[in-house]
């Protein structure tokens, strides 16, 4: 029975755990696990550098390795206190209004370039409709030339006669 217990007691602490904002960012984002394990590795090598049995004033004031490693866990907690500091990052919801509104302005303009009718229609629309009209000339055409069927006349043969 006690181990009923045990295990409800643990499944109630997790369920607790999992609602902290803290604890869900540190499960879901890797960069600040990443941040957190690069500052413990370099802090627990800084240590060892200073409890190496050397005097920490000297290991403090002349150590480059030592403080190069002191400097990037400082960094690196730096971060991830920032990260925790944010909360937990929001998704961003994709589309919206705005993705609606591009894909209306893309159809339309395929449907404008591919369709002339409708094209036509929004030409008319935008600067009037067209107006279809017959030309008449005000000027009288000019008068045919006379035909030119009669066989000439010569000199020669009117003279025969």
């Amino acid at each position: 029975m006690g181990a009923t217990n045990r295990a409800a007691a643990v499944g109630t602490a997790a369920a607790g755990a999992w609602s902290n904002p803290y604890v869900r960012r540190v499960v879901e984002d890797a960069e600040l696990r990443e941040n957190v394990r690069v500052a413990f590795e370099n802090a627990r090598s800084a240590y060892s550098r200073l409890s190496n049995g050397k005097a920490p004033t000297k290991v403090l004031l002349d150590d480059k390795k030592f403080q190069k490693e002191l400097k990037e866990a400082a960094d690196a907690l730096r971060y991830a206190g920032m990260a925790l500091r944010e909360g937990p990052k929001k998704k961003r919801r994709r589309g919206g209004f705005g993705r609606l509104l591009l894909v209306g302005i893309v159809g339309a303009g395929l449907a404008l370039a591919l369709s002339s009718d409708l094209r036509n229609k929004v030409l008319d629309l935008l600067f009037g409709a067209e107006e279809e009209f017959d030309y008449t000339s005000t000027t009288a055409p000019p008068a045919p030339p006379p035909p030119t069927d009669a066989p000439p006349t010569t000199a020669t043969s009117a003279s025969a006669e």
